[in-house]
């Protein structure tokens, strides 16, 4: 369903809510709230999320999107280095690298409403948005990691 692009599904997004008569909030839905994730039955099924949401009396959709700038590749990039130093021909820099091709799209976007005091959300990915979530979560992981090579006094 995606393409390495989701700007005009977004805009198809923004036409439709629009068309229902509702309104859009700006705002990205955290983990840290009961959610329940839309599963999606086809590749239209943004639009049975968004009825859902009128149905259940919602008067506006949460709308937030990710869009791939340069100075998040240069983070990661930093990142990994930091991880893989001596390696220089580590895979993830090959991986994370790739991903210039992709500065300026939209990669990521999450609707959503609440009802009786659960959000319900309704999420899209490109394949290289999802990498680089992995390329992020395996760089945070990593720096989490203490190795303590000092010789014991034993």
């Amino acid at each position: 369903m995606q393409s390495d692009n989701l700007i005009s599904l977004k805009d198809d997004m923004v036409a439709f809510i629009a068309g229902h008569g509702m309104r859009r909030l700006n705002g990205y839905v955290t983990e840290d709230v009961p959610t329940v994730l839309f599963e999606e039955e086809n590749s239209d099924g943004w639009k049975d999320f968004v009825e859902l949401a009128k149905a259940a009396g919602a008067p506006f959709v949460t709308m937030s999107e990710v869009v791939l700038e340069k100075s998040d590749i240069a983070l990661l990039l930093e990142q990994l280095r930091d991880q893989t130093f001596p390696d220089d021909d580590a895979q993830e820099l090959d991986d994370a690298e790739y991903l210039i091709n992709h500065v300026g799209k939209v990669g990521y976007l999450q609707l959503g409403f609440a009802h009786q005091g659960v959000m319900f959300l309704f999420e899209v990915a490109t394949d290289w948005y999802d990498s680089f979530q992995n390329l992020m979560e395996m760089a945070t992981d990593l720096g989490g990691i203490v190795v303590d090579d000092r010789e014991s006094d034993e």
